[in-house]
């Protein structure tokens, strides 16, 4: 049995896999890392082996714990990946863009794929039809869009995400959500259509913690999976089974 963890900006999630099926997946803080191992030695006593993801920071104490347990596996640019990488600097490629690159060249071999991973940073990967990793773009999330207007201006508010009942923001709170909300799905949208104005027949993917809040709204036919990073990971400690 496979132990991932996926260690995030803003949170940490774990799951079991075995033979390519998750058995368990949670969410948890970094505080609470001694319990959800706990958890996971009592209700899951075969797993033996690890993948570690680590976009934000791993506490060392935590990363021992882990290493006393199970055979880990880091996640790095050295990983045994199963696309090819033709980043220009490969050593900066995230550790997360990479997973959610493993899950398009697991679920859509031969297939022109773009993944798109709505989280704190909004991430764009394309995977083309040859299995060669070419790039893609990164811009703040919609947290951190909030998060901006409130920090680097002196009256505006922090405000939870909250779908606009029309495009002309009547109030200062409204033209807001107007601003972030649909200025983000104006931009996926857009990034999509220049994708599929070069590549045919594109296969979307929409991942990442607001996958909800965005699917139904995106105009473009799009398959949604919160879990795809959690797939790629798996993918990968397979592939570097040694």
């Amino acid at each position: 049995m496979n132990l991932i963890i996926d260690v995030g900006n803003t949170r940490n999630k774990i799951a079991v896999f075995d033979d390519g099926q998750m058995l368990y997946q949670d969410v948890y803080t970094s505080s609470e890392v001694k319990e959800a191992l706990l958890y996971i030695t009592v209700h899951f006593p075969k797993v033996d082996r690890c993948i570690i993801s680590a976009s934000g920071k791993l506490n060392e104490n935590d990363l021992a714990l882990l290493k006393r347990e199970y055979k880990v596996h880091e996640l790095s640019h050295k990983s045994n990946i199963p696309f090819e990488n033709l980043y220009a600097t490969p050593t900066t490629l995230g550790v997360d863009r990479i997973a959610l690159i493993a899950g398009a060249a697991l679920k859509f071999p031969k297939n022109n794929v773009l993944v798109i991973d709505a989280g704190s940073a909004i991430t764009y990967d394309f995977l083309n039809s040859e299995n060669e990793y070419l790039g893609g773009a990164i811009s703040p999330g919609l947290s951190m869009r909030y998060k901006a207007l409130n920090e680097f201006t002196a009256n505006l508010p922090l405000l939870k995400s909250e779908f606009p009942k029309t495009f002309v923001g009547n109030s200062t709170n409204n033209a807001i959500h107007v601003g972030v909300i649909l200025g983000t799905i104006d931009e996926i949208d857009g990034a999509i259509s220049r994708y599929k104005e070069q590549y045919a027949d594109l296969t979307i993917i929409l991942t990442g913690g607001d996958t909800d809040f965005l699917r139904d709204r995106l105009k473009n036919d799009i398959f949604a999976n919160s879990k795809f990073l959690l797939e790629g990971l798996n993918y990968i400690l397979e592939q570097n089974n040694d």
